[in-house]
C-alpha cells in the first residue's frame, strides 16, 4: 500500500509501525543493533496487522471491502487470465462499462469472464458509475454468458458492487427485469458458473451476476441484500446508523458460511487484499483452477438440479402443512465453507489459503 495514503482509520497502528521501519531502513544503519530493531519492527507490525485484521466489526470489514487500492476485476484479469478478448454491448442500448466481459484463457480452460469494474480513479469511477450497473450491462452479462453455453465454456464472475444503479433512466429501461431475467437464465445456463465477491456485494447488483455452482468471497469482502447505507436509511431513516446496519445484517465472511449462503472462504493476504494484489490473485486463481477441474466434468443435467437445490436450500421458511405456525429452518440447509488448499467440495468452518 503507498505509504502517502493515510489509509483507514482503524489501521493507524499498523501505519504507525510502517512508518518507523522505513525511517530505520531509510536511515541505513546496519550495526547489529539497528539490525536487531528492525527485526523487532517487522515482528510487531506483523503481530498487530494480524491482530486487528482478524477482529474486525462487520462497519471495518465493509470500509475494507471498499479501499480504493483493492483490486478490481481488471486487476484479477491482469494477473489471473491469458488472452483476455473484451466483448461490448447488449445490442438493444449501449455498453455499460460497469460490467466487463470477455473471452479468456485461465490455465487449460477457455472462459468467460463476467465482472462488475468500479474504476481506479475519479474519471474511471464516473464513467463507470462506481460499479453501479444498468439495465444494459446486465443483458451485456446475459448474451455471453449464454455464448458461452454455446460453445460449452465456463463461466467466472467477479461481484463487486454496491448494488445496481438506481436512476431514473435505469428503471425506465428495466433494471428490475433485467437482473430478474439474469437470475433465471444463470439457474438453467447448460455451463459451470463460479461466482466470486471480490469486495461489495450489494443488493440485486451483485445477484444480477450471482447464480452459480459455486458461490465464493474474499476473507474480507460484504455479500448481503442490501448496503449498510441503504439499510440504514430505511429502517433508522439515516444514513450515520450505517453501522449498527452492519452489525445487523450477518453479511461477513464470518456468518456467511454457516448460513450457506456462500460456499467457501478464500483467505486474503496478511492486511487485506489491497496489501498485495499477487498473493491474492495467486491463492484466487488456485481455488478457480480447482473448482473448474471439478465442474466441468460433471454431467449438465446432475449440475442445473444441483444448482436449483443448492438456492432452494437457503434461509427459512413457513411450513404450515404440519400445523406449524412459525418460521423452520430448512433442515437441508448446507454448511459449505471448504478449504481452498483442499477439494474446494471438502467442508469447514475457516478461511482459506
Amino acid at each position: 500500500m503507498d505509504s502517502t495514503n493515510p489509509g483507514l482509520a482503524f489501521e493507524k497502528p499498523i501505519l504507525a509501525l510502517e512508518e518507523q521501519l522505513a525511517a530505520m531502513q531509510s536511515a541505513g544503519e546496519t550495526d547489529a543493533a539497528g539490525a536487531e530493531e528492525i527485526r523487532r519492527l517487522r515482528r510487531e507490525l506483523t503481530e498487530t496487522t494480524r491482530e486487528i485484521y482478524a477482529n474486525l466489526t462487520p462497519w471495518q470489514t465493509v470500509q475494507v471491502a471498499r479501499h480504493k487500492d483493492r483490486p478490481q476485476t481488471n486487476d484479477y484479469l491482469n494477473l489471473m487470465f491469458d488472452e483476455f478478448v473484451e466483448l461490448h454491448g447488449d445490442r438493444h442500448f449501449g455498453d455499460d462499462r460497469a460490467i466487463r466481459t470477455g473471452f479468456a484463457k485461465l490455465d487449460q480452460f477457455k472462459v468467460m469472464v463476467v465482472g462488475h469494474q468500479k474504476g481506479q480513479n475519479l474519471k474511471e469511477r464516473s464513467a463507470c458509475y462506481f460499479g453501479c450497473a444498468h439495465p444494459e450491462g446486465y443483458r451485456k452479462a446475459l448474451k455471453k454468458m449464454l455464448m458461452a453455453a454455446k460453445y460449452k465454456m465456463p463461466v467466472i464472475c467477479f461481484i463487486d458492487t454496491p448494488g445496481a444503479y438506481p436512476g431514473i433512466g435505469a428503471e425506465e429501461r428495466g433494471q428490475a427485469q433485467a437482473i430478474a431475467e439474469n437470475m433465471y437464465e444463470m439457474s438453467r445456463l447448460e455451463t459451470p458458473i463460479v461466482c466470486v465477491v471480490i469486495g461489495e456485494g450489494g443488493s440485486g447488483g451483485a445477484l444480477g451476476i450471482g447464480v452459480g455452482d459455486r458461490i465464493v468471497m474474499l476473507e474480507h469482502a460484504y455479500y448481503s441484500v442490501i448496503s449498510p447505507e441503504g439499510c440504514a436509511g430505511i429502517l433508522w431513516k439515516s444514513h450515520e446508523y450505517a453501522e449498527q446496519a452492519a452489525n445487523a445484517l450477518k453479511f461477513t465472511s464470518k456468518h456467511l458460511p454457516s448460513l450457506g449462503v456462500v460456499d467457501d472462504v478464500i483467505e486474503e493476504p496478511l492486511g487485506g487484499a489491497h496489501r498485495d494484489h499477487y498473493q491474492t490473485a495467486s491463492r484466487l486463481k488456485a481455488y478457480l483452477g480447482r473448482s473448474l477441474r471439478m465442474l466441468v466434468d460433471r454431467p449438465i443435467d446432475e449440475l442445473l438440479s444441483d444448482r436449483y437445490e443448492k438456492f432452494r436450500r437457503m434461509g427459512v421458511f413457513l411450513d404450515l402443512a404440519d400445523g406449524l405456525s412459525g418460521p423452520v429452518e430448512n433442515s437441508t440447509a448446507q454448511q459449505p465453507s471448504s478449504v481452498a488448499t483442499k477439494d474446494p467440495a471438502a467442508p469447514t468452518s475457516s478461511p482459506v489459503s
